[in-house]
């Protein structure tokens, strides 16, 4: 399928459409273009956040009991209950605040075409990942081949096909993210010498995903990494005397991709952590391992490995979706989670010895009664960043610019929408090579912009659809003519950003909770300690103790707070 040429006349038209008079209305979309907001009920979250402020909570209406509850359902919290699932422990309810479970790692549909709702790709694990390892293996998506393990499922279906990568930059599309066509030696130049000082800090100290793994049992962080992790990228970039735009360019987009924030916010070391716990950076002309890019994903992103984790769940009634958590205390004999049922509209009491609590920090923060000192200092220290994910519907596909072929991953250099940072292709992993209707997945990273929260909370989904549409017109000039219908998901807190200091004081509280030092156990067999905050009968769990959210980190925290013994 071809759709690289470029036509003129009437499209030719459209591709002078600028980003302004699409958002001011000078041009408008099409009348029968439909926009409404998907996923996340933000005004379900605001009413909890109200209902708390009160103070005084209604009655329970009911008491249930159960072996231990889960408090929230996003993948640390599936984690959490696969893991008892896998130890035995079928007597345990997890509550999770929206319609469906998943967290940011929800996926969706527009007209019948499954998308990404959040993260749309989880990295072939390295060995530092053997929880997640063995998820895809239970999965079908690792198996051992001739005395290797081969990734993807039969044929490596769900590796993403080729090409993966494309960058709209100087008015065409060029392969890969790196800008590199026209640029000139200085550049390269550059490039080169970040490659060298990645390479130079993965041999002082290791980096690795899940980070626990990389840490020090008394200090943490390495020395090495705390010194990294004190200032911005952009200060240690100015150490190293790295001040070229496009690097500078590319780096930033890659902060706000993994982190939600550019390198202005991020630490140096999540902004060198980012290449050196995967596949490291590699400048123009040198050798690449072949499989350094693997990544596995679907139509509806990492929404397929959630929907795997739920089914089960559903299966067995342990899932209770719409369901508010109101406060969590422990007692004498157990704990006590409070929860408001959105469908009947009643306060339900659960009773269990144990309970693990993976929500984020802030909302933990709240629920928890006399939270402990480690709780309220990580609620006062962490930030987080918004985000919008926008799925535009194309009755068929777009006419192209010239360059390198339509890939998974479209980025496009000084994206007019702020905090944008390209689009998926939801078609792009189908078998039948036909064209046809597509949905494009655009995201969005707000950490960097002023307000957003507010924004997210007030501005209608024709806002931020039109946004969107206005970035796309440039490299795909008939945009305008092919979208049928908007469906935008706002995240007011989608991830912690590792800011400077918070990997040494979350490393602090992790050896502080002292779950290093207790037992986890799978079926009679000690598992590898991971040190994660816990009380006497909370263990906390979410990928916000690790700084950062990727699927990797939350999983694993999941995991072992399953097996926690208390």
């Amino acid at each position: 399928m071809q759709r690289r040429h470029f036509v003129t006349g009437a499209a030719a038209s459209v591709a002078s459409l600028s980003a302004a008079s699409l958002l001011s209305g000078c041009q408008s979309p099409p009348p029968a273009l439909e926009y409404a907001f998907a996923g996340i009920d933000m005004e379900r979250g605001h009413a909890l956040r109200d209902l708390l402020a009160r103070g005084t909570l209604p009655e329970p209406a009911v008491v249930r009991r159960a072996q231990v509850i889960i408090a929230g359902g996003g993948v640390a919290g599936l984690a959490a209950a696969r893991s008892l699932r896998l130890a035995g422990v079928h007597d345990f309810a997890l509550l999770e605040l929206e319609d469906t479970a998943g967290g940011n790692s929800r996926g969706g549909a527009v007209n019948g075409v499954a998308c990404p709702l959040g993260a749309h790709y989880l990295p072939v694990p390295g060995d530092d990942a053997p929880e997640v390892q063995d998820l895809l293996e239970e999965l079908g998506l690792r198996q051992r081949v001739a005395g290797r393990w081969e990734y993807g499922g039969e044929g490596g279906r769900h590796l993403c096909h080729s090409p993966q990568e494309r960058l709209y930059f100087e008015h065409e599309w060029q392969e890969g993210l790196l800008p590199v066509q026209g640029v000139g030696e200085s550049t390269l130049a550059q490039y080169r010498s970040f490659a060298q000082a990645v390479d130079a800090a993965s041999r002082a100290a290791r980096f690795t995903m899940p980070l626990f793994a990389a840490l020090n049992t008394k200090t943490g962080l390495t020395p090495a990494h705390q010194a990294l992790d004190a200032m911005t990228l952009e200060a240690w970039l100015q150490q190293q005397g790295l001040d070229d735009a496009h690097l500078r360019w590319y780096l930033d987009y890659c902060c706000r991709d993994d982190y939600g924030a550019g390198i202005a916010r991020v630490s140096a070391w999540a902004g060198l952590h980012y290449f050196a716990s995967r596949h490291g950076f590699h400048a123009p002309g040198e050798a690449v391992a072949e499989d350094r890019e693997g990544v596995l994903t679907w139509p509806e992103g990492n929404g397929w490995l959630t929907q795997q984790l739920v089914a089960p769940l559903k299966a067995a009634g342990q899932l209770r979706t719409a369901t508010s958590v109101l406060r969590i205390a422990e007692t004498r004999r157990g704990v006590e989670v409070d929860a408001y049922n959105h469908q009947t509209g009643n306060v339900e009491r659960w009773q269990a010895p144990r309970c693990v609590v993976a929500l984020p920090v802030f909302v933990a923060a709240r629920v928890v009664q006399s939270p402990p000192a480690f709780l309220a200092q990580a609620a006062q220290r962490l930030q987080w960043a918004p985000w919008a994910v926008t799925n535009i519907h194309l009755n068929a596909p777009l006419t192209d610019r010239p360059g390198a072929a339509p890939a998974w991953d479209n980025v496009i250099y000084g994206d007019t929408n702020p905090g944008g940072l390209g689009y998926v292709d939801a078609s792009h992993q189908k078998l039948d090579p036909r064209p046809g209707p597509t949905v494009l997945t655009c995201y969005q990273a707000l950490g960097d912009v002023a307000d957003a929260r507010q924004q997210l909370a007030t501005h209608n989904a024709e806002h931020w659809g039109r946004a969107a549409l206005a970035s796309l017109a440039g490299p795909h000039p008939d945009v305008l003519q092919r979208a049928t219908r908007v469906q935008v998901t706002r995240y007011g807190h989608a991830m912690s950003i590792p800011v400077p200091g918070v990997q040494q004081f979350l490393s602090q509280i992790g050896l502080q909770g002292a779950q290093g030092k207790r037992k986890l156990l799978l079926n009679g067999e000690r598992q590898r300690p991971i040190p994660t905050p816990a009380t006497a009968r909370l263990a906390f769990a979410h990928s916000d103790w690790s700084g950062y959210s990727v699927f990797e980190e939350a999983f694993t925290r999941g995991h072992a707070a399953g097996l926690w013994q208390g």
